[in-house]
């Protein structure tokens, strides 16, 4: 059965992540990519365009499809050893949430909808999935 996530980072991380083929989550951590699965799809959300950035961005950035393989551990230098997860990403737009939050699962009639991002990464129901898929505009993922 397809898995179907929403992961939590800055646009930027995001965008570097779109452009080289794969996921971060939890600044790094491991065990919260294991949940995830090859064959599941993945949605990012960027609260901000920078990390811990004041820029707020609230918008959703990416979206994919997990690729074959088990989660990795990728040497950035200075220490810092992520572990990542190779996805296939789509053309899709970034896309605002503001407009979809009454339409959404996980968001609708919650005045806290932003508390779940806290978590870097939640399940979502295939509905809400299709939704931002096309709110995003995704093509071939």
């Amino acid at each position: 059965m397809t898995g179907h996530w929403v992961a939590v980072a800055s646009a930027e991380h995001v965008r570097r992540g779109r452009a080289e083929g794969f996921m971060q989550v939890c600044h790094g951590k491991a065990t919260p990519l294991k949940r995830i699965k090859p064959g599941d799809r993945v949605v990012y959300y960027s609260p901000t365009v920078t990390f811990g950035g004041k820029d707020r961005l609230q918008a959703f950035t990416a979206l994919g499809t997990v690729r074959d393989g088990e989660p990795y551990c990728f040497d950035m230098g200075q220490g810092f050893r992520p572990y990542r997860r190779n996805v296939a990403w789509a053309q899709a737009a970034e896309t605002p949430i503001q407009p979809l939050l009454e339409t959404l699962q996980f968001t609708a009639g919650k005045p806290n909808w932003g508390y779940q991002f806290r978590f870097g990464l939640f399940a979502i129901s295939p509905e809400d999935w299709r939704g931002i898929e096309r709110a995003m505009g995704a093509t071939s993922h």
